[in-house]
C-alpha cells in the first residue's frame, strides 16, 4: 500500500524535542519540524480494487464507494499539501487501486505543477499494462510501490488469491524498473512467509528494485485474520533486515519502529541474536546473495503514525496513518494543516506521551512503538507496543517536549 514511508533518510526532527534522536550513533538529524508538517501524506484515492489481499487494512471493493473525493476536492487536497510549505511532503496516491481513478493523471499533473513529489501504489492487475507503465514513467511520478508477499507462487498467491499473480508481479516490477522508475517492493511479514524472507530479499535484488519496505502486521481490516509472528520473531526479523540492508537495496519498515532501536544498537556494536530463526534467515541470505556488498543502508527517520505521517481516506476523513483507524477530522470541514498541527492526540504522539514500556523507554522518540498496534489492542493510541520485546533501561528514558 505504500511507497517511501516511516523510515526515511531524513533523520529525526529539528533538535527542539520534536524528534532529534540525540544520543543514538549513526542517526542523522532532520531539518524538518514534524510538529509543523508531515513528511508523507497518503491519499486513499479510492477503495476500488481488483485484488482482495488477506492482510489488507481496507475492505476493497470492485467499484468506488459513495462519498469519494471528486477531482475538484482532490485538487484542493493537493493544494493543501503544498500549503505545508517547503520541503513539501511526498504525496502517495494509494488505494484500493489508484489506477482505477479515471482522473489519476490529472491529479498527478496538478501536483507536479506545484512541485509536490508524487508516488503511486498500484495493484498488479491487467490495468498495469505496458502502456500504463509508460504513462506512469512519463507523467512525473517519482516512484512506484508493488507488493510481493512470497518468494514462490504458492505463498504469494495464497495471500493474493489470484492465479499467476506471482509471475505477473515479478514481471511488473522488472518492467517498472526498466521504465526508469524508482521501484519499492512491499512485503508484509506473516507466519506463511517468515522462512522465505531471505529469498524475497534475493528477488528484490535480482529485479533491480531500489527499496524493500517490510510491513509488520497490525490487526485491522482483513489483517485481523492473518497469522502474525511473535514478538521474539519480530526482533529476529529486524536484525535480519539490518543485515539485508548491506546489499544493493535500501531497507525500510512499516509499523516496526523498534527496527530503529535495533539499527542504532547494531551500529553501536551491539550483537545480533543467537536465536534459531535469526540464524536460519541470515544463513539463507548469505546462500542467496553472498557476502555483503556495502555497509548496511537501513533508513531510520524517527517518524511514527501522526508524527511525519498523515493518511487521508477516500471520503476525506483524516487519520494518523492507514493502519490507525482513529478519525481526526474531515477535509470537508477542517483544513489538513489544522488537523495535523492542532489535534491533541497527535500532539501527544509527537511529544512521546506514551504509557507502559514505551513511556519509560530511552528510545521513546527514536522509536515510540507502533501507535496503530497499541490502538488495535485496547483502543489506546498512547499505549505500549505489544510486538516489542525490549525492556527499557531504568533511569534512561528520554525527555521530550510537547509538540
Amino acid at each position: 500500500m505504500t511507497i517511501p514511508t516511516t523510515d526515511r533518510p531524513h533523520g529525526h526532527g529539528n533538535g527542539n524535542g520534536h524528534g532529534n534522536g540525540n544520543g543514538h550513533p549513526g542517526v542523522p538529524v532532520s531539518k524538518v519540524d514534524f510538529a509543523q508538517r508531515p513528511m508523507l501524506v497518503f491519499w486513499e484515492t479510492t477503495r476500488a480494487c481488483g485484488v482482495a489481499c488477506r492482510h489488507c487494512r481496507a475492505a476493497a471493493l470492485t467499484t468506488p464507494l459513495p462519498g469519494e473525493l471528486d477531482v475538484t476536492e482532490g485538487r484542493d487536497l493537493i493544494d493543501q499539501v503544498a500549503g505545508f510549505g517547503r520541503p513539501y511532503p511526498i504525496l502517495v496516491l494509494t488505494g484500493g487501486d489508484c489506477l482505477l481513478r479515471p482522473d489519476l493523471f490529472e491529479l498527478v499533473e496538478h501536483a507536479k505543477n506545484l512541485g509536490i513529489p508524487v508516488a503511486l501504489s498500484p495493484s498488479v492487475t491487467p490495468a498495469l499494462s505496458a502502456e500504463m507503465i509508460e504513462r506512469i514513467a512519463t507523467s512525473g511520478v517519482r516512484a512506484v510501490s508493488i507488493s510481493l508477499d512470497g518468494a514462490t507462487a504458492a505463498t504469494h498467491e495464497g495471500v493474493r488469491a489470484i492465479e499467476h499473480h506471482f509471475d505477473d508481479t515479478v514481471a511488473a516490477i522488472r518492467a517498472l524498473v526498466a521504465a526508469g522508475l524508482d521501484v519499492q517492493i512491499n512485503t508484509t511479514v506473516m507466519r506463511e512467509n517468515l522462512d522465505e524472507l531471505a529469498d524475497i530479499a534475493a528477488l528484490v535484488q535480482s529485479t533491480g528494485a531500489h527499496v524493500w519496505e517490510v510491513f509488520f502486521l497490525v490487526h485491522v481490516g482483513r489483517g485481523v485474520a492473518t497469522n502474525a509472528i511473535t514478538p521474539a520473531e519480530h526482533e529476529d526479523v529486524c536484525h535480519f533486515l539490518f543485515d539485508a540492508s548491506a546489499y544493493e537495496f535500501i531497507v525500510r519498515t512499516v509499523e516496526a519502529p523498534f527496527f530503529r532501536r535495533v539499527v542504532a544498537a547494531r551500529r553501536a556494536g551491539g550483537e545480533a541474536p543467537a536465536s534459531a530463526t535469526y540464524r536460519a534467515l541470515t544463513a539463507r541470505l548469505s546462500d542467496q546473495l553472498g557476502a555483503p556488498t556495502r555497509k548496511p543502508s537501513a533508513h531510520t527517520a524517527a517518524t511514527r503514525d501522526g508524527k511525519g505521517i498523515l493518511f487521508v481516506a477516500y471520503d476525506g476523513e483524516v487519520y494518523p496513518a492507514g493502519f490507525l483507524p482513529l478519525g481526526l477530522g474531515n477535509l470537508r470541514e477542517r483544513p489538513l494543516s489544522e488537523i495535523y498541527r492542532d489535534n491533541e492526540v497527535l500532539r501527544e504522539i509527537r511529544g512521546t506521551a506514551f504509557e507502559g514500556r514505551c513511556g519509560r523507554c530511552e528510545y521513546a522518540d527514536l522509536c515510540g512503538g507502533s501507535r496503530a498496534r497499541a490502538f488495535a489492542v485496547d483502543g489506546n493510541p498512547l499505549g505500549e507496543d505489544p510486538a516489542c520485546v525490549y525492556e527499557p533501561v531504568a533511569g534512561l528514558a528520554g525527555a521530550s517536549l510537547p509538540s
